[in-house]
């Protein structure tokens, strides 16, 4: 599976941008579909995921504020992101837990104060 990541860009604080991540192949059998992000100097973080069944999980820094979403017919991965502040920060990245776990490029997300 090949995973292509868009949508990153400046936004101020506040504001919302919306990810996404486009699938080669046909997405709707892999069980876990994930977004992540990483600082230079850190850990790459996971931010959200989603399961086959829709079922989702977020880290507590965006819950109630970023929101994933799949679509199966269009093979591709979203991330809603409202309410931006400068912390969230950071090259963005989709994942694809088949397994193995494939990863897309990064998109960058920049939000300024």
């Amino acid at each position: 599976v090949q995973l292509q990541a868009s949508g990153g860009g400046l936004v101020q604080a506040g504001g919302s941008l919306r990810l996404s991540c486009a699938a080669s192949s046909s997405i709707f059998s892999i069980n876990e579909m994930h977004w992540y992000r990483q600082v230079p100097g850190k850990q790459r973080e996971l931010v959200a995921a989603i399961t086959s069944g829709g079922r989702t999980m977020y880290a507590d820094s965006v819950e109630g504020r970023f929101t994933i979403s799949r679509d199966n017919a269009k093979n591709t991965l979203y991330l809603q992101m409202n309410s931006l502040k400068p912390e969230d920060t950071a090259v963005y990245y989709c994942a694809a837990v088949v397994p193995p776990t494939y990863w897309g490029q990064g998109t960058l997300v920049t939000v300024s104060s």
